[in-house]
């Protein structure tokens, strides 16, 4: 189960804010989420509570107020082939939808299926 953590910076539109999101989930169902997995969240920030470097590390231009910082947290197992294929059907969704991927940074978080609670206080993977 991903949980999805989008940070831009504000304000966005509804429609900047879906296009991502979406992006980001049919991203994931192309390395095997299921479609029903969805869990996103938003957070808005002003520019003082949201800093970046504009090329940090090796941005081939700088990153302007459209920055996006995608965070995937997600349970441990996937291959470092999963996430490159994952981040790369990603950027290919989001430039088609007029995003510059320069302007998109992608950080996956990993835990344990046992640190899943889904509803009910129930731990389905223990």
């Amino acid at each position: 189960m991903p949980l999805i953590t989008l940070t831009v910076r504000r304000p966005k539109t509804a429609q900047f804010k879906s296009d991502v999101l979406d992006c980001v989930h049919e991203a994931l169902k192309h390395v095997g989420v299921p479609a029903t997995d969805k869990f996103h969240r938003v957070l808005e920030l002003d520019a003082d509570d949201f800093r970046f470097d504009p090329t940090y590390p090796d941005a081939q231009r700088e990153r302007s107020d459209d920055f996006v910082l995608i965070e995937v947290l997600w349970s441990v197992g996937r291959s470092v082939t999963v996430k490159k294929q994952m981040v790369g059907f990603l950027m290919t969704q989001l430039a088609a939808k007029g995003f510059d991927p320069e302007d998109v940074m992608v950080v996956f978080k990993e835990t344990q299926w046992e640190n899943w609670s889904f509803a009910g206080g129930r731990f389905i993977h223990t």
